[in-house]
C-alpha cells in the first residue's frame, strides 16, 4: 500500500493497478475489496482483479493498458512469463522484504528474525520464473533490534519499498539502473509458514524460542499447550543462567513467569488462551492460574493447528 501512494503521488504515471479479487473480510465475512483496490478506486486508476493474472483475459487487458515496466509489491500470484515480459522495457521488477539472495521465498521477515539476522532491507529485482532470483539494482537496509516481532518489521519494510521502488524508477527511467546478478550459491529460502512453524519445542535453546515468539507476532502467535489446551505466546525473552528445572517446567514467582529450556529461561511476557485476547502475563494470571511446577508442551501436529487457527 505505501508503494502505490507513492506511485500514485510521483511523477511516474501509473497507468493501472493489479490486485486480487474480493474476498470475504471481518467478522460478517462481507466481500470487500483488498486495501490495494481501494486505494486503485479512489484515485480514479483503471483496476484489474482476477483471479489468475495470466488468463487471457487479464493478459489482454494489461496489454492494452501498455505499460512501460510493472512494478510487484507482495502480490501473491505466479506471474507466467507472458505477464513478466508484457511491459514495454520487457520486464517486471519486485519490492523484495530481504537481503538478496538471502530469504527467498514467501516469509522472509519472519526467517529473518528465526536466522538471529542483524539487519534485513528491501531488494529491487527483476522477476524471472525463478522465485526471487532475478539481478538486483537497489538495496535498502535496516537493522532488526532486539525486541522486533514481524509485526513491528512490516510497516517499517513496506515503507522502505516505496522509497526503494520510487529511487529505481528514477533509475530505470534514466537509464542509469545497474542490474547485478544474485549468487545463487549464497541462496537461502524463507517458504510460507504452516502450523508446525509455530510450535515451541520447550528442549530448544531459550534464546531460540525467543526469536521463533518474534517472528510469529502478532500473528498467529507462538504455540505450546497446557493440560492438553493451546496457549499462544505473543511476547517472550530469554534469560540466560542455571536451569533447575526440566525443559518444558515453569517457574513462577508471583505475577512473572518463567519456562525451563534447554538451554536457559524462557520469561513469557504476553500470553493467549484459547477463544481469549492476548494479555500481559500479569493479566492472565488474575483469571486463570498457571501453578509453580506446571509444565508447557510443544502441541502435537493437530494441536499446533488448533493453536494457530484459534
Amino acid at each position: 500500500m505505501p508503494t502505490l501512494e507513492r506511485l500514485v503521488t510521483g511523477p511516474h504515471r501509473v497507468v493501472g493497478v493489479v490486485s486480487q479479487p474480493d474476498r470475504p473480510r471481518g467478522r460478517g465475512r462481507r466481500l470487500s475489496p483488498s486495501p490495494v483496490s481501494e486505494r486503485a478506486l479512489a484515485a480514479g486508476l483503471p483496476l484489474l482483479r482476477p483471479e489468475r493474472v495470466g488468463e487471457p483475459a487479464a493478459v489482454a487487458a494489461l496489454r492494452e493498458l501498455a505499460p512501460d515496466l510493472g512494478v510487484v509489491v507482495a502480490f501473491g500470484q505466479f506471474l507466467p512469463k507472458s505477464v513478466r515480459e508484457l511491459p514495454r522495457l520487457g520486464y517486471l521488477i519486485n519490492a523484495h522484504a530481504s537481503l538478496l539472495p538471502r530469504h527467498r521465498g514467501a516469509a522472509p521477515i519472519a526467517y529473518a528474525i528465526l536466522a538471529g539476522d542483524m539487519e534485513t532491507g528491501i531488494s529491487i529485482m527483476r522477476v524471472e520464473r525463478e522465485m526471487d532470483a532475478g539481478a538486483v539494482c537497489a538495496v535498502k537496509r535496516t537493522p532488526i533490534a532486539a525486541d522486533d516481532t514481524a509485526g513491528s518489521l512490516e510497516p517499517r519494510l513496506a515503507a522502505l519499498a516505496a522509497e526503494a521502488v520510487a529511487e529505481a524508477l528514477d533509475e530505470i527511467a534514466g537509464r542509469r539502473a545497474q542490474w547485478t546478478p544474485q549468487d545463487d550459491a549464497e541462496a537461502s529460502f524463507a517458504p510460507k509458514l504452516g502450523p508446525a512453524d509455530a510450535r515451541l519445542d520447550p528442549l530448544r535453546p531459550a534464546a531460540e524460542l525467543a526469536r521463533r515468539v518474534r517472528a510469529l507476532a502478532p500473528r498467529p502467535g507462538a504455540a505450546l499447550q497446557l493440560d492438553g489446551a493451546p496457549l499462544r505466546i505473543h511476547a517472550a525473552h530469554a534469560e540466560p543462567g542455571p536451569v533447575d528445572r526440566a525443559p518444558g517446567v515453569v517457574a513462577r514467582a508471583g505475577a512473572r513467569l518463567r519456562l525451563a529450556t534447554g538451554d536457559g529461561w524462557l520469561v513469557l511476557d504476553r500470553l493467549q488462551r484459547a477463544g481469549g485476547r492476548a494479555l500481559a502475563t500479569a493479566e492472565l494470571l488474575r483469571g486463570f492460574d498457571v501453578p509453580d511446577g506446571a509444565r508447557l508442551e510443544a502441541p502435537s501436529a493437530r494441536g499446533g493447528d488448533r493453536a494457530a487457527a484459534e
